[in-house]
């Protein structure tokens, strides 16, 4: 086995100066089959079936881990999926280059379409669910957030204030309310699900492009700035932010970002090869975790955590779905 020097990044020869130990975490990838396609946004079905999309090789494929078989299906020309999640209803999948969201039906291989109401909405970006079962997403290019009720097919949409705000990742709050990165500009937006009204929260600094976000048990709304390198915190119930600098600094950025079940975040730093797998403990506010991604990564852009394995799940752009265990 080949020998690491004690210091095998800089960043970890910066965790071992402050006297702090650096807790590396077991990672493991699958090179995709098909090269140069992009995979990405993996996530982890009931039955351990990892579905992710290629946004450039145009389809949906999943991934058996105890075989490493994968499967793929072809979708429409032209959809250049951005993003899926999945359900007993199927794979719902994002068409970012074709205005629509499409769920996948795996026995038929045959898709159904929802197309947006506004043909400004041409590229749906990122899907989550929402209580009951329909789906909040992000616009980016055409500036929305949307909801879709699946009972009857009907989209919604609501156009952010600020032009040109690139909405771009999605999570929920306890109550059920989606909070959202307004990746163009400084700012967070939640919209309220009973009236589609959004409201804006501003971020300290100017410079700041945040571009995931995750919600923490408590309701205390987390991101990750890409532009200069920070973790941040909005406690929506007074307004106040608090940062810390991530430990690449202005070259990490920061992108793919997930929680854990015992509400520790976790985010790749995209900024530095190999990519770096983060960790940090909202308890003890420290970054107590760092892994380099064995296939350097090149950037890692969404993340889903499978709470029954413990895995959190991530594609890279060097051709890898790539499966991270999280510690107790």
């Amino acid at each position: 086995m080949k020998q690491r020097s004690p210091c095998v990044t800089a960043l970890l020869c910066l965790f071992i100066a402050s006297g702090t130990a650096a807790q590396q975490i077991d990672i493991r990838e699958w090179p995709v089959p098909w090269e140069n396609t992009r995979p990405r946004d993996p996530f982890a079905d009931s039955r351990g079936i990892v579905w992710f999309v290629g946004q450039t090789g145009n389809y949906v494929a999943n991934l058996d881990p105890a075989t490493g078989e994968f499967k793929r299906y072809e979708l429409e020309a032209g959809t250049l999926p951005h993003n899926l999640i999945v359900d007993a209803r199927g794979v719902w999948y994002a068409g970012n280059a074709n205005a629509r969201i499409g769920l996948l039906d795996p026995a038929t291989g045959q898709a159904r379409i929802f197309p947006m109401p506004d043909p400004a909405a041409r590229d749906p970006h990122t899907l989550i669910f929402a209580p009951g079962g329909d789906l909040w997403f992000t616009v980016q290019g055409g500036n929305f957030v949307g909801r879709l009720l699946t009972a009857t097919g009907e989209v919604k949409l609501v156009a952010s204030a600020t032009p040109r705000s690139r909405p771009y990742g999605i999570n929920l709050d306890p109550s059920g309310r989606p909070w959202v990165n307004l990746f163009g500009t400084n700012k967070l937006a939640s919209v309220d699900p009973r009236t589609m009204e959004m409201r804006e929260y501003e971020v300290p600094r100017p410079g700041a492009r945040t571009r995931r976000i995750e919600v923490t048990s408590d309701g205390l709304v987390w991101y990750v700035d890409y532009a200069e390198g920070y973790l941040g915190r909005l406690d929506p119930a007074t307004g106040q932010f608090k940062e810390w600098r991530t430990p690449s600094g202005e070259r990490a950025q920061p992108y793919g970002m997930e929680v854990d079940d015992m509400d520790r975040l976790w985010f790749v730093e995209s900024g530095v090869q190999p990519n770096q797998f983060v960790g940090f403990d909202p308890k003890t506010e420290r970054f107590f975790s760092v892994t380099p991604i064995p296939s350097g990564g090149g950037t890692v852009r969404h993340m889903m955590f499978d709470p029954v394995k413990r895995e959190i799940w991530f594609g890279t752009d060097r051709g890898t779905i790539g499966r991270a265990v999280v510690p107790r």
